[in-house]
């Protein structure tokens, strides 16, 4: 165990008011990829970037190829809850940690048994009708093929926050409130690169802000205990 593992375990051995904020590096581990690094989506060759295929507009004018490319790189099968995952539901059953403010839409957390997860960009396990409203499981898109119908004859959406839309008002304010309380704010597995999420820690009032990354975030964060590697490898050593 280095010293700054120790210096962690020692943060978290003492409080009993965590607040964890994470991104695609949590999820890493259990083989979904992220977007950003060498390996990440925004790296792979495709007619047009991720980042416009994943908007609003694209998948109003382009909704056919919109679907092709989220079931084939947002609905990643067979996926299991990684060390990370699990560390974070067994803190939250001890009374430690208050909430995960997570970017991530994979629903990894809550399979880990985490209850308190406030996804600012939603859940591909979540779909609802644009029509009547109706919902429907992951199974029903990533089974399907084309554009998904209701049996209303509406489309069907994925309940997650494409680029051009706004957060959900509600999730957004009660993570505004979680992270500003926080005694500890864990930074992991996140570029701090999307906004307005990024722009949440800096509610932030606490003096125990640890950042866990394995590349260097901008230096303007001022964090009090940075370590560098892989979430999971991180946290199980706890």
């Amino acid at each position: 165990m280095t010293d700054e593992i120790k210096k962690l375990k020692d943060i978290i051995d003492n409080t009993d008011n965590i607040v964890f904020f994470g991104g695609a590096g949590v999820s890493t581990e259990s083989g979904i990829p992220d977007f950003r690094s060498v390996d990440g989506l925004y790296h792979q060759q495709w007619d047009e970037p991720p980042e416009t295929i994943l908007s609003h507009t694209y998948y109003e004018r382009y909704p056919e190829k919109f679907f092709k490319f989220y079931r084939a790189k947002l609905l990643i099968s067979g996926v299991q809850p990684n060390a990370a995952h699990k560390k974070l539901a067994e803190w939250e059953r001890q009374g430690k940690l208050k909430a995960i403010v997570t970017q991530n839409i994979d629903g990894l957390h809550q399979a880990a048994g985490s209850k308190e997860v406030l996804e600012l960009h939603g859940s591909t396990l979540r779909n609802y009708c644009e029509k009547c409203g109706k919902f429907y499981d992951a199974d029903f898109i990533r089974n399907g093929t084309g554009i998904p119908t209701c049996e209303c004859g509406g489309r069907v959406k994925p309940d997650v926050v494409l680029y051009e839309e706004g957060l959900d008002s509600n999730t957004l304010e009660r993570a505004i409130r979680f992270i500003a309380n926080a005694d500890v704010l864990i930074i992991a597995g996140t570029s701090l690169a999307v906004y307005p999420a990024a722009g949440l820690i800096h509610y932030y009032r606490g003096h125990k802000l640890v950042v866990i990354n394995k590349t260097a975030l901008r230096s303007d964060l001022g964090a009090d205990l940075v370590i560098t590697g892989a979430v999971g490898e991180v946290l199980e050593q706890l």
